[in-house]
């Protein structure tokens, strides 16, 4: 199942400060290669070009 726009994600990037934290996808965008890219919400602040690899869909019955 493809994530959307407005799907609760789960990151996995050690690299990142917000690795195994969950937010709201608000952006998607394509690379000239038709690579999709995730722009992530994470309350205060924001992810911005992360692959699908890196993100895990959650429920939709997940709560904050």
């Amino acid at each position: 199942m493809e994530i959307e726009t407005g799907d609760m994600v789960m990151l996995y990037d050690k690299h990142s400060e917000f690795d195994r934290k969950v937010g709201e996808v608000i952006q998607i965008t394509e690379t000239m290669f038709d690579d999709r890219r995730y722009t992530v919400d994470f309350v205060d602040e924001q992810e911005v070009g992360l692959p699908e690899c890196a993100l895990e869909r959650l429920d939709e019955e997940f709560q904050w």
